[in-house]
């Protein structure tokens, strides 16, 4: 008995720049990647909104979510997420819009509420916008007159977008979205690939306040998992060494291009190193088969997540490639 058998897969893609590599690079990678996880059988390929970091290439979220569904076929893809505080809605019905007329039935509208980037750099985007905590459900429910039906008395209409009836996600770490999510009776997807610590509390406080709505007539929570799978745990705890020197980098202000690993990194590392980067990789999944299987049967027990979506961030393409074939082996075996 496999309690995974019946948990959509999906894969989250930051669109790493590699050191001694090229954002083209990155590029193509995260294409041959949606083709792998397409043909494996997963349910989406979402990416995700950032700026001004060096080794993420997935600031221009709209025009790369038409690249990935422009070289694949029958996988959704989507945003995971726009970060609403840094687009007009009717900017973001408009892109999105334009993506469900091109690719019918395959496009996701992830929406999170922070700016994904430092203050500056939000300033940049949204030049002298003071934003407020009632703004971003707000600007959620603009979105849902824009690429609803057009009403009578509609005088801006989202050309492409109205009428298409995009399916939008909420996307947090904390409480905020939870909620807002189940008000609205939108699916939750929850970003404990990064911030694990509220994961249990905002899942409960999502589902159990859930109201149905047009969209969704029960609640529908997405997981986040850090996944690094290899043949043996050794070989995984080293391959993982590039995900924590680039934590690490996080916490510390000193963001980077991903790291080629490094043996027994974290041994090197003082206690509170260590701890930080355990505490943001709380939900990860590393090692070979039987831990893998271990770790992702004891996240769906604690969770009963309809989907996981694996955030899979190893140097070596080919290696990241076979990590997701070894948990998706595991995932879908009986």
């Amino acid at each position: 008995m496999n309690p995974l058998i019946n948990t959509h897969l999906s894969m989250l893609d930051l669109v790493a720049v590699r050191e001694g590599g090229s954002v083209g690079e990155a590029l193509a990678i995260s294409l041959n990647t949606a083709r792998h996880v397409e043909a494996l059988g997963f349910t989406r390929y979402w990416l995700a909104e950032h700026h001004n970091m060096p080794g993420i290439a997935s600031s221009a979220t709209a025009v790369l979510v038409g690249h990935i569904a422009g070289g694949t076929s029958h996988i959704r893809v989507g945003s995971g997420g726009v970060m609403l505080p840094n687009h007009a809605p009717l900017v973001v019905a408009e892109a999105f819009g334009t993506l469900a007329e091109l690719y019918p039935g395959r496009i996701d509208l992830g929406l999170g509420r922070a700016p994904g980037t430092d203050g500056e750099t939000m300033r940049a985007l949204r030049r002298d916008r003071i934003e407020s905590e009632a703004d971003f459900p707000r600007d959620v429910a603009e979105l849902q007159r824009l690429l609803g039906p057009r009403q009578a008395e509609q005088r801006v209409v989202a050309v492409p977008g109205t009428g298409t009836s995009m399916p939008i996600w909420l996307l947090g770490s904390s409480l905020f979205s939870a909620r807002l999510a189940a008000e609205r009776g939108l699916p939750y997807a929850f970003a404990s690939h990064f911030a694990p610590a509220m994961l249990l509390d905002a899942i409960t406080l999502y589902r159990r306040n859930f109201r149905p709505s047009s969209q969704l007539d029960k609640p529908y929570v997405i997981i986040g998992v850090p996944l690094v799978a290899a043949d043996t745990d050794d070989e995984a705890e080293f391959l993982a060494s590039s995900v924590f020197q680039r934590v690490l980098g996080i916490v510390t202000g000193q963001r980077g291009k991903l790291p080629a690993p490094v043996a027994d990194f974290m041994a090197k590392l003082r206690p509170h190193e260590r701890s930080a980067i355990a505490d943001f990789l709380g939900a990860a999944v590393i090692g070979g088969p039987a831990r893998i299987r271990e770790g992702l049967n004891a996240l769906q027990q604690a969770t009963a997540a309809d989907e996981m979506m694996f955030v899979c961030d190893i140097f070596d393409p080919a290696l990241r490639l076979r990590s997701l074939d070894i948990a998706t082996a595991i995932c879908r075996k009986e």
